[in-house]
């Protein structure tokens, strides 16, 4: 399909943001964005960038009523030569289709996906920040459109993509964050649909990270929901420990997202030969590793923030100090080099950078 392309008038441009240090994350959005449309008698129509705008939709859409949506979160770059590149595209919109297929929604053509994120980064090119540590997000997302009132999978969809300048995710940038583990409350369930990045996953976390926020954490670190024991992750990120001189991540089993930068880290693990487990740890052996000294490590992997370290943990209110409260020379390598590869100062032997420009 060919996409079209309609391009905002002087009016409707928005200024850019004249500090690059202080552009938060999720709050500026630029002068376009990407669309196309999907019903069950046509597949998907229309696709197109235009200026951006307030979507209309239904107030009986069943995305509304019964939550079909999902989204996918990933970056643009500018390079070290002022070239433009994404990094790991289709693993994000693989990812997307996994997603839709769990919400018993439409797959999108990935080609033609990319392509459209592509017309509309290349077209809003200017918007990209050029600051160390800063990158263009990327935020496609799917919802059910048609009106009607009964639990059914909608026959109708709005895919669409939206893009802003950003910086880092969490206030701490680099510095550790401290996490409180979650030992009521539950994000998801085997057999549920925490493997997808729907946006009802999301909702459920949120009563008990305003809760911790409030204690004066920043993020909620997730057991399982079925014994409360097992680590499974952090709310916006996957979680990795490093105890003794393994690395460890919980398995991908149903409640768990697959992360990209999660993958990416694994991969990064292995190339430098150090030891890695991915398998059931419990929060009991995460403590008591903590408490003799075996904790060498914990750290997030996440699209938003790439690598954040974590300088506390906090279980049944006992405060449990991680690498000195300092980033741990693993999280700070894996940080440097994904970045590094990112922003294109370093090769990239596994494909995961697509240059557009």
């Amino acid at each position: 399909m060919e996409i079209s392309i309609v391009k905002a008038g002087p009016d409707q441009l928005k200024p850019k943001p004249a500090d690059e240090s202080n552009l938060g994350f999720g709050d500026i959005f630029t002068d376009h964005m990407f669309l196309m449309n999907y019903e069950s008698a046509k597949g998907w129509f229309n696709p197109r960038v235009e200026p951006y705008s307030k979507i209309s939709i239904e107030p009986a859409a069943m995305a509304i009523h019964y939550g079909q949506e999902i989204f996918e979160g990933l970056k643009a770059y500018h390079g070290d030569n002022g070239g433009i590149s994404l990094f790991r595209p289709r693993d994000n919109y693989d990812r997307f289709n996994r997603s839709a297929r769990r919400m018993c929604m439409p797959e999108v053509d990935i080609d033609l996906a990319i392509t459209g994120t592509a017309e509309l980064i290349l077209l809003d090119r200017e918007w990209i920040p050029k600051s160390p540590g800063t990158s263009l997000y990327i935020r496609p997302t799917m919802i059910a459109t048609e009106p009607h009132l009964g639990v059914r999978p909608a026959k109708e969809y709005l895919f669409f993509v939206i893009i802003g300048p950003v910086g880092a995710y969490y206030k701490e940038g680099l510095n550790p964050v401290k996490i409180y583990v979650e030992d009521f409350y539950v994000r998801a369930a085997r057999g549920g649909t925490g493997e997808a990045k729907t946006a009802g996953n999301y909702a459920a976390s949120l009563f008990a990270a305003e809760e911790a926020k409030a204690k004066g954490f920043t993020q909620v670190l997730w057991l399982d929901a079925a014994e409360h024991k097992y680590v499974e992750e952090v709310g916006t990120m996957n979680m990795f420990f490093v105890i003794d001189d393994t690395v460890i991540t919980s398995p991908l089993g149903g409640s768990v997202l697959a992360g990209i930068t999660r993958d990416s880290a694994i991969q990064l693990v292995r190339d430098w030969g150090m030891k890695f487990e991915e398998r059931a740890l419990s929060i009991d052996e995460v403590i008591s590793a903590a408490q003799d000294g075996r904790l060498k490590e914990a750290f997030g992997t996440g699209t938003a923030a790439v690598i954040s370290p974590v300088g506390q943990i906090t279980y049944k209110g006992k405060d449990h100090i991680v690498a000195g409260g300092k980033m741990g020379e693993i999280s700070q390598r894996l940080y440097d080099e994904i970045t590094a590869i990112q922003y294109g100062k370093k090769k990239d032997p596994h494909g995961w950078v697509i240059h557009i420009d």
